[in-house]
C-alpha cells in the first residue's frame, strides 16, 4: 500500500491550509486538483464541496470531515478515514457502513460493493 503524500499541487495546498472557499472559487474557474493518495491528516476540510474530487488512496487520519459530502466526489475507494470526526458527513451510497465503521475504528482502507 503507497504511503500518503504530501503534493505540491497547488489546489491540495489550500486544503492543507483549509482555505476552502478559494478552493471552490479555483475548482469554478476549471482548475483541476490531484488528491489521489494524498495526506489529509488533522485538517479542517468542513464546507468542502467534494463533487467530482478523486480521493483514492487518502488519508484522511484524524481529520475534521463534519457535514461533507462525499457522495459525489470520483472515487472514494482505499481512502482511510481513521479517527476522523465525520458527524453528518454522507459517503458514496456503494460504501457499506461496515466499511465505514471499520475505517474509523481501525484505519482500514474502505472498499466498495
Amino acid at each position: 500500500m503507497p504511503r500518503p503524500i504530501i503534493s505540491d499541487d497547488p489546489l491540495y495546498r489550500l486544503l492543507r491550509e483549509s482555505k476552502i472557499d478559494e478552493f471552490h472559487q479555483r475548482i469554478a474557474a476549471g482548475e483541476t486538483a490531484d488528491l489521489k493518495g494524498c495526506d489529509f491528516r488533522h485538517i479542517n476540510l468542513q464546507n468542502l464541496n467534494a463533487d467530482g474530487l478523486d480521493f483514492s488512496e487518502s488519508y484522511f487520519r484524524q481529520a475534521d470531515l463534519r457535514g461533507v459530502d462525499f457522495s459525489k466526489c470520483v472515487n472514494f475507494e482505499g481512502a482511510s478515514i481513521h479517527s476522523a470526526k465525520i458527524s453528518g458527513a454522507r459517503f458514496p451510497r456503494e460504501i457499506r457502513a461496515d466499511e465505514i465503521l471499520l475505517s474509523l475504528e481501525h484505519g482500514t482502507r474502505l472498499r466498495y460493493t
